[in-house]
């Protein structure tokens, strides 16, 4: 039989106080590998999740390598054609030579059970590679010497759990033609049932009506000025759908992830309570609320505690932290939906730091928000600033080419969405008095501009200046500023809170 040859590390430098060795099962690999020596067909029941470094033996390994190199070729592998490759080789003289090829041979099983063994081999891969991780854990901690961080050695624990609890799932391979049209035709039926809904809701009628919904692995770019309500609406969108979720565990809702490098995870909710127990924030704030309006709050706390929203509110996050959280978050808790504010707080990863470069630390973290999205198969919405040129034109509805800093936000985008409040501008811009005007006409031009404004008060415009997946456009919504919310747009919006 042949030897284990990876040798067992010990831990912290000493000696275990019994030795212990990882698990493997020789007999397992050396029943799949005569069961492909013996009907090469056997390979293709494996293939997606067995590759050679998942044996134990490296003799086993190479024979596998092999049989993979032959098949590719169009080769038969057997004992014959393997000992023409491997003759003489250290792997093959170390098991007996060639005669060991034909002993696999005769050990075959049937190759309906191929794959159990392949399974069985893999998950034998993964518990090595857990006793491994556990042993590198355990050894950094105790290296006084190295440069890590406490925190950037959980993040590698964590990103190495993660890439094993995916390991041989990592690949989709290809996808026939018919499994695709399937796949389309069930995302059209789910359409049909939630009234248009193919992705996560925003929980803004005409907002879905106009997008479907936010779609899985897309990366969506939510920009505008400041003041303009991109961090309102980004709260107002999680909060929806991870209360949708809640509701309807089945719906279109999503267990959200919401990164705020700005706010804290108080401020969040302070707004979010605001709204659904309708009080007005300030109010909140600075404590002038009555016994009727505490009731409110605490009647609204007991209903929306469960929703399952998650917020983290560290400062300064990187692209490579925020995917190691949301997987982690994705492993727990099926997570659904990513809102990240914004991009320009993101702290840049150490080989964009090392480059110095504005632009290009942009252009990586797009690149590895639009990686997130497709690995985790969720929509990644993540904010961003404007550039100063909105504000130098006599229209400010902001353009693609207003997005700050980097083209690479455009590119890799799958949508971008501008948020803009015409009521913000024209509110700065009240009449002056001209020489030689009449006060009763001066009246009349600034009652008309405050009728002006009125009209204009509580309406936002969300434009969808870039959608892969379907028409570009413009969305009116409701913003109310008391209680720093937006809600669907209505004929009556022109009065106070919708009237």
């Amino acid at each position: 039989m042949p030897e284990l040859t990876e040798p067992f590390r010990v831990v912290g430098g000493g000696q275990p106080p019994a030795q212990r060795t990882p698990p493997y099962d020789t007999e397992a690999e050396q029943a799949l590998l005569g069961a492909i020596l013996n009907n090469n067909a056997a390979i293709d029941k494996i293939i997606d999740f067995l590759k050679p470094v998942h044996f134990a033996d490296s003799t086993h390994r190479r024979i596998f390598e092999l049989c993979i190199q032959l098949g590719e070729r169009g080769d038969t592998a057997d004992p014959i054609t393997l000992k023409r490759l491997m003759d003489g080789s250290p792997e093959l003289e170390r098991v007996g030579g060639a005669g060991y090829l034909a002993r696999l041979a005769a050990s075959v099983v049937g190759i309906i059970n191929a794959e159990q063994y392949g399974r069985l081999i893999h998950d034998l891969y993964v518990r090595r590679q857990l006793i491994a991780l556990g042993e590198d854990v355990v050894n950094d901690a105790f290296d006084e010497n190295l440069e890590e961080t406490a925190d950037d050695q959980i993040r590698k624990a964590e990103e190495g759990l993660y890439r094993l609890a995916n390991d041989g799932e990592g690949s989709r391979g290809f996808t026939t033609f018919s499994t695709a049209l399937a796949e389309s035709l069930q995302v059209v039926n789910a359409a049909c049932k939630s009234e248009g809904l193919s992705g996560v809701t925003t929980g803004l009628v005409d907002l879905d009506r106009m997008l479907g919904g936010l779609h899985n692995s897309d990366l969506i770019i939510l920009a505008g000025r400041p003041g303009m309500g991109k961090t309102a609406l980004a709260t107002a969108i999680a909060y929806n759908a991870a209360y949708s979720k809640f509701q309807d565990p089945n719906g279109p809702g999503a267990v959200t992830a919401f990164f705020s490098l700005e706010m804290s995870a108080e401020q969040l909710a302070t707004r979010v309570l605001s709204n659904e127990a309708q009080v007005p924030g300030h109010a909140m704030r600075t404590g002038k609320i009555n016994q009727d309006d505490f009731n409110k709050l605490t009647a609204a706390v007991g209903l929306m505690e469960k929703v399952p929203l998650y917020i983290d509110d560290t400062p300064g996050l990187s692209v490579g932290a925020i995917r190691t959280r949301a997987r982690r978050l994705k492993r727990q808790s099926n997570l659904g939906m990513v809102v990240i504010d914004y991009l320009q707080l993101l702290s840049p990863g150490a080989s964009s730091r090392r480059e110095s470069n504005r632009v290009q630390e942009l252009s990586e973290m797009t690149r590895g928000l639009k990686i997130l999205a497709k690995e985790l198969n969720v929509p990644v919405l993540v904010l961003s600033q404007l550039s100063r040129a909105v504000e130098s034109r006599d229209d400010k509805r902001p353009q693609l080419s207003d997005l700050r800093e980097s083209g690479s936000i455009e590119q890799d985008a799958d949508m971008v969405m501008f948020v803009f409040r015409e009521h913000y501008y024209r509110k700065a811009k009240a009449p002056l008095k001209k020489d030689g005007e009449t006060d009763a006409d001066y009246a009349r031009r600034h009652e008309e501009w405050e009728d002006g404004l009125k009209e204009i008060e509580f309406k936002s415009e969300c434009i969808i200046a870039k959608q892969r997946h379907g028409p570009t456009g413009t969305v009116v919504l409701h913003f109310n500023g008391e209680y720093t919310t937006f809600g669907n747009w209505t004929e009556d919006d022109h009065l106070p809170y919708g009237g």
